[in-house]
């Protein structure tokens, strides 16, 4: 961007303030900061970056720019998911990007196997180089979330979260994990991967905790050039050289601050969104990260992806990021005054390349094409934009690598899980494991002993990934997804076989013969972003089966180890109690052995490794200690950052309070928010009904459910425990329901609720009308427990039921009061 453009958008912003109001100037503009979403750029650090501009590739843009049509240009600004676009639609659109979602994959398919990624690629490459009008031909990229390895590609090697790696303590190891991830990727064709995540989460309530190196921003700051390194190359050694792939910072700025709650608010002062949060751009900036990801979240109250002062002024301008900025998930859709098909104000922001996902790209395109040509977006604007986009092509050897298929390393599929890769991976697995107990010295446990494995997470590969892993949210994954890998079960099993034991797996804890110790895989289930969300740190609030277990093996008098799976520091004082050793596994990824690796003693009996991992994050004393700040006087954590025993140096952990604090409770009435269900309940389906996930806010946030007719269905949400809604139902609240008709029911539908009995009411009316549009229904309590449901055991709290053809969308099912408006028992 040209001086003088790059001003003119820093000055609307600070003319106009984030809610419209005229900004002060001066030293007041600066003490303003504390409540205002301008930043003041001259207050950040000049980067000095290592990546300095090239003579003969900017030559390059401007003869490519002078050639490019307006249509070309406002192409190269539009990046689509690969479900919403075929390789044909390239042929007349030349698009900059296509990119696969969460769950967007080749043939619908989320298992494809690798061939079918590159072959894919070379689809939607052939189309978009096809032109014959003489214009430059630019070729597109495709960009994928590759965020802990190629998690998207069948037998592919997956490393540890984030959170394991801050724990490790290792910027070396991060290095290689980026170039192997990079290498690996690169086998598919694909050459983009939106990683590093350099957020520093505050709040480990948020889903994305796993994804951060560390609440503190100096290991976030160590790992993030180093990650970036791994996967583009070293700038002046083999900087973008084959094998290698082009990064994305994310999410610019300040997304690990929003109180825990994804696309969220962080609201804190100019100075802490620079010392703390913007850590990571520090040093990946530095290293020559290509390509920036601005956030869905805000900063004191304005989107991030439509604030020109920290988009352009802070990043661009005063920090010299000359790559390109790449839009979220249609984040642009969020911005004041705009829609996913229309945004002109992030562009004119600073935003280089909106990120989309649905079937009106064309409109996107056609109205950012007319704004282009109206002036609406201003020509140096564009041509700015384009020129990023451009360089960024030209640095990462585009035009010159030719076919996918043809280039050094796709096809190389043999470098999916490669023997090298998974070393590296069940090193860091090993330096990951944080030991936060280990009374009587349990461990290391001698390798000739009978051990019993137990846990439903011991035997599940999925479990120990987590979240992006093949699937977007980690779920409905099983072994044979992961050909490469190796279960925590397996990897324990094999090293008490070498060592002339015996090792049983059984989830249950159940056992014939007595064990010499047990050793209790357990934790978090998988998911991604948004779904993560969580009241409190409490683990598992509603299903205490887990702790039931360990004290029942403990109470049997044999020792017990605990391996915890997580995304983030949990409250597991009772649990910890429990066991007489305690391992914060986090998500280890596919090289489950790395546990064992450091569990299981040598022959001789002495360890094989020692712990290595310390905290990255500080761990809650309390279930309610969601920020736990060693800058503040009063921090409190059960274990501090940096805390991890070893075998060299233990310690004796005491018995640990297991009080609830009075008042902190799991919001029960939530039942299914932001694809998720209340914790402690589940989904079910009875009868000839399909159910599979559908966008309407973010990827995947509602359920689709499909009724064949032809018999009696259900869908429901169950409860593991009845739920108490007495003071809702006296308190005159309704379950309400956010719903979209894609087909008209064809036979009577209820809205039931069972607890001793069940009920339901008539809602076929209510489901009449304009289908696709979203609507909301709501039903008063009283009317289920006038009919007999007792509401204080209520096991399941929402049901619909037909006997004929319906298609039904749901994005919410809550307990709430019911808005403004008559509302009745139901609609025949």
């Amino acid at each position: 961007m040209s001086n003088g453009l790059a001003a003119l958008a820093v000055a609307t912003v600070l003319a106009t303030g984030a809610a419209g109001q005229q900004a002060p100037k001066g030293s007041d503009a600066r003490a303003s900061a504390a409540s205002s979403a301008l930043a003041h750029p001259d207050l950040w650090p000049k980067l000095q970056l290592r990546r300095q501009r090239d003579p003969k590739i900017e030559a390059r843009i401007d003869a490519l720019l002078s050639r490019m049509s307006i249509e070309d240009k406002v192409g190269q600004l539009i990046q689509v998911d690969i479900a919403s676009i075929t390789p044909k639609d390239l042929e007349t659109y030349k698009l900059g990007s296509i990119l696969n979602g969460g769950n967007s994959a080749p043939n619908n398919d989320e298992f494809a196997p690798a061939p079918e990624w590159l072959k894919l690629f070379d689809a939607y490459w052939d189309a978009s180089v096809k032109r014959s009008d003489g214009r430059p031909v630019v070729p597109v990229i495709w960009g994928t979330d590759a965020v802990h390895g190629a998690n998207n590609i069948v037998g592919a090697t997956l490393f540890p979260h984030n959170i394991g790696l801050g724990a490790a303590r290792d910027p070396e190891l991060i290095r290689k994990i980026g170039a192997a991830t990079a290498a690996e990727t690169a086998a598919t064709g694909i050459d983009w991967s939106f990683a590093p995540t350099v957020a520093v989460v505050q709040d480990d309530r948020w889903g994305r905790t796993y994804e951060s190196y560390s609440e503190d921003p100096a290991i976030v700051e160590a790992y993030a050039g180093k990650m970036v390194e791994g996967i583009q190359g070293t700038v002046g050694g083999d900087f973008m050289r084959p094998g290698h792939v082009i990064s994305s910072i994310k999410h610019f700025l300040g997304d690990g601050g929003t109180g825990g709650r994804d696309q969220g608010d962080t609201r804190v002062t100019e100075e802490v969104l620079r010392d703390l949060h913007a850590a990571g751009y520090r040093s990946g900036l530095v290293a020559g990260a290509l390509t920036v990801m601005p956030s869905f979240s805000s900063w004191n109250g304005a989107k991030m992806t439509g604030n020109a002062s920290l988009l352009t002024g802070v990043l661009k301008q005063r920090m010299g990021f000359d790559g390109f900025a790449i839009g979220d998930w249609n984040a642009h859709g969020q911005v004041p005054g705009c829609t996913n098909e229309d945004c002109p104000a992030a562009i004119n922001a600073g935003l280089d390349m909106f990120m989309y996902s649905g079937a009106k790209w064309k409109e996107l395109y056609a109205n950012t094409l007319r704004e282009a040509r109206d002036g609406t977006i201003p020509a140096a604007r564009l041509d700015d934009a384009v020129r990023r986009i451009l360089r960024v092509k030209l640095l990462a050897g585009t035009f010159e690598a030719g076919r996918p298929s043809s280039r050094p390393y796709s096809g190389r599929f043999e470098m999916l899980g490669a023997p090298a890769h998974r070393a590296i991976a069940r090193q860091a697995v090993r330096e990951s494991l944080v030991l936060l107990k280990n009374n009587g010295n349990v461990l290391p446990l001698k390798p000739g002993a009978n051990i019993l494995v137990a846990g439903r997470g011991a035997d599940d590969i999925g479990q120990q990934s987590g979240g992006w892993s093949i699937t977007w949210q980690g779920t409905g994954v099983t072994h044979a997804n992961f050909p490469n890998g190796q279960s925590i079960w397996s990897g324990i099993d094999a090293a008490v076989r070498a060592g002339g034991g015996k090792a049983t797996l059984a989830a249950d804890g159940r056992y014939a013969t007595r064990p010499d110790a047990a050793i209790v895989v357990f934790g978090e289930t998988p998911y991604a972003e948004f779904t993560g969300d969580r009241p409190t740190l409490e683990y598992s609030p509603e299903d205490k089966s887990d702790l039931a277990l360990l004290k029942r093996l403990k109470a049997a008098g044999i020792p017990v180890v605990a391996v915890f799976l997580s995304g983030r520091p949990l409250w597991v004082n009772a649990e910890i109690n429990a066991a007489d050793a305690f391992v914060a596994a986090f998500l280890p990824g596919t090289e489950g052995g790395g546990i064992a690796d450091v569990l299981i003693a040598r022959p001789d009996g002495k360890p094989r490794y020692d712990f290595h991992g310390t905290l990255s994050f500080s761990w809650p004393k309390r279930l309610d200690q969601y920020v736990l700040n060693r800058r503040d006087p009063g921090y409190d954590p059960l274990f501090p950052i940096g805390y991890g025993l070893t075998y060299a140096k233990g310690a004796q952990l005491p018995v640990l309070s297991e009080t609830r604090p009075a008042g902190v409770v799991v919001d029960q009435n939530a039942l299914f928010v932001r694809g998720r269900v209340v914790a402690g309940a589940r989904l079910a389906t009875v009868g000839p009904v399909r159910q599979t996930r559908v966008d309407r806010n973010a990827q995947e946030d509602s359920l689709r459910f499909a009724f064949a007719g032809g018999g009696d269905a259900r869908a429901m949400i169950e409860e593991a425990r009845g739920i108490d809604l007495t003071r809702e139902s006296n308190g005159q609240l309704s379950l309400l329901l956010d719903y979209r008709v894609s087909q008209a029911p064809t036979a009577e539908v209820t809205l039931g609720m069972e607890g001793g009995k069940p009920a339901s009411v008539p809602i076929t009316g209510a489901l009449r009308g304009e289908l696709g549009a979203w609507r909301q229904l709501a039903v008063p309590l009283h009317c289920f427990a006038d009919a007999g449901v007792a509401m204080g055991q209520v096991t399941r709290p929402w049901i619909v039921a037909t006997s004929g053809r319906l298609g039904l969308d749901i994005s919410s099912v809550r307990v709430a009061s019911a808005p403004p408006g008559p509302v009745s028992c139901g609609t025949r």
